[in-house]
């Protein structure tokens, strides 16, 4: 018994780093170019239409549930990303057999036998994955400087674009703006957007990420600007939450409406 306990403990310490690997694991993909003429207007009025349920009304909920679980177990993130899609069949094989109660083999037994393998499994795959988010980080930054000329690198290692240039005042550290951004990962996921709330956000610039107290700092009422934050300029080795893994790069577009 205590040799299982001792088991199951390990497991559950391995599953947490497990989430926090599959939080920290992303593929970036090579950036291709902005866009001068999208505006956030444009983007604000779009209608966002929501695709076919999988499933009928009344049985949403527990699809819901599923998602729920999978969010749980690793945050939101991709699975796929720390196993091929045959170790991923495997998995749901025996996550859909415990919850069923049908194992071929028993969970105890399972977990005596293989949870070691899983332990070092686990530990070689999630090694370096930190270092790996940061150099696609780094990558990005390189492409996108140079599908865009007009970008500058800050001594900070911000980088700025400006998509148009604003007219107004512009703000210091010190006052508090209302501006209209969406933020992406360089995967292109989507993290948080006042956009697609459809309401724009007050607050005082001294009290954001760094990479935002300078590069907004850089605009003027009515601009709109790209900011490409990395990660010792946003969230750093923590990460935010299960939406931003460690060592993140993070690309905001803003829009300026007014310094306070």
């Amino acid at each position: 018994h205590n040799l299982r306990k001792i088991l199951i403990m390990k497991i559950s310490i391995m599953s947490t780093r497990l989430a926090a690997a599959m939080m920290m694991w992303r593929s970036s993909t090579a950036f291709t170019g902005v866009v001068r003429k999208n505006s956030f207007a444009i983007r604000s009025n779009t209608v966002r239409r929501m695709a076919a349920m999988p499933h009928d009304e009344d049985k949403m909920p527990y699809y819901t549930l599923g998602v729920n679980l999978a969010r749980q177990m690793g945050g939101q993130t991709n699975f796929k990303t720390l196993v091929d899609d045959d170790e991923l069949e495997i998995v749901l094989d025996g996550f859909c057999a415990s919850m069923r109660g049908t194992e071929l083999v028993s969970g105890d037994e399972a977990l005596q036998k293989y949870g070691p393998a899983l332990n070092k499994i686990i530990q070689e795959r999630s090694e370096g994955i930190n270092d790996r988010i940061k150099k696609e980080g780094e990558d990005y930054i390189s492409n996108f400087m140079e599908c865009n000329e007009e970008a500058i690198r800050t001594d900070s290692g911000l980088v700025y674009y400006c998509m148009t240039e604003g007219t107004g005042k512009q703000p210091a550290v010190s006052d508090s703006v209302e501006v209209h951004y969406h933020g992406t990962l360089v995967d292109g996921t989507v993290f948080d957007s006042s956009v697609e709330r459809g309401q724009t956000i007050s607050f005082p610039l001294g009290q954001v990420i760094a990479g935002w107290q300078e590069g907004v700092a850089l605009m003027k009422e009515g601009g709109k600007a790209t900011l490409i934050c990395p990660s010792d300029l946003a969230y750093g080795e923590a990460g935010s939450g299960t939406t931003i893994p460690p060592g993140a790069t993070l690309k905001f577009e803003v829009e300026l409406f007014e310094v306070k």
